[in-house]
């Protein structure tokens, strides 16, 4: 099964939804490679980066299941190697 290197950017516009979004993340842990969480208190909002590293099938189910997240908003970009 050939792997690839995904961006996963996730704006969170309802905090309540974190706790969701983390238990998320958690079940797709073994794929991540790093993950940057910033807090824009200005705007009451909350930008995360994560770059994983799975199988096109595995970031499909991991990018659906974080968009399902009401107060999410997601967008997945893939490398091309």
């Amino acid at each position: 099964m050939e792997k690839r290197v995904a961006l996963i950017g996730i704006i969170v516009e309802d905090m309540e939804a974190t706790e969701r979004i983390n238990a998320i993340l958690h079940d797709f842990s073994e794929y991540i490679i790093g993950r940057m969480g910033l807090p824009y208190r200005e705007r009451k909002i909350a930008v995360i980066s994560i770059v994983v590293d799975a199988p096109n099938q595995v970031i499909s189910s991991m990018s659906g299941k974080l968009g399902m997240v009401r107060g999410a908003s997601v967008k997945t970009q893939y490398s091309n190697v």
